[in-house]
């Protein structure tokens, strides 16, 4: 297993910072960008990271322009959609890979942006994947941030806890019906927005992070 940082410019004048895990051998590549609230480092985004590049396939995440220089604040839409479409050339072009050999993932807001770049483009990746999608605000059904659903083409895959505030269950299996292609909804039972557990499952957090990986490097190898 071969670890890089590298450098990605999105223009002119932003830059940010992407690790690489590259197995010996691997013929798919994942792409992994984080939530609102933490960044590329954090253990959630650090384990899948690795793990799911033991499975032998190309990972790499990234760092959106806000978190890189350190702010709290998201970088506004057009930005963050600029950003995963630079990350995306970039791997493509140094990898010399076809693009259905690329799939594109994030936690929360990062999924919800590779949704949007899925949507708002016509390169025909290989597969999507989501854990945590923000349907809505807390409390806030009424508005849900599905509307470009109908125009992801591209495999789906979504990992969603049944505790997730920012997005009900119910609601999401209605949302997915809105997709081309049949998407696949896995439910982690008992997990938030962060997919942390009830206690009174006894499971401890290594066992989800070992289930998304696993059930994440399956579904990849399958489309």
């Amino acid at each position: 297993m071969k670890k890089e940082n590298i450098t990605i410019r999105i223009n002119d004048k932003v830059s940010i910072s992407s690790v690489w895990h590259t197995p010996d051998c691997y013929s798919k590549i994942l792409i992994i960008a984080h939530g609102a609230g933490q960044g590329m480092l954090s253990s959630f985004i650090s384990q899948l990271h690795e793990g799911i590049a033991e499975k032998d396939i190309l990972t790499i995440k990234f760092n959106f322009p806000y978190m890189e220089k350190g702010r709290k604040a998201p970088d506004r839409a057009p930005l963050l959609e600029a950003t995963w479409k630079a990350v995306i050339h970039f791997v493509l072009e140094r990898t010399q890979s076809r693009l259905d050999q690329l799939y594109i993932s994030g936690k929360s807001m990062g999924g919800r942006y590779a949704t949007l770049v899925a949507a708002n483009t016509e390169l025909a990746i290989g597969g999507l994947i989501v854990y945590g999608y923000p349907l809505h605000a807390p409390g806030k059904t009424d508005r849900l941030k599905n509307e470009h659903f109908p125009q992801i083409t591209c495999p789906f895959l979504i990992f969603q806890g049944t505790r997730d505030t920012l997005g009900k269950i119910e609601l999401l299996e209605s949302s997915l019906l809105k997709v081309p292609d049949p998407a696949t909804l896995t439910i982690i039972n008992g997990g938030d927005h962060s997919f942390k557990l009830l206690k009174k499952l006894n499971k401890s957090p290594e066992t989800v992070i070992t289930e998304l990986t696993e059930k994440t490097s399956e579904w990849i190898k399958q489309h």
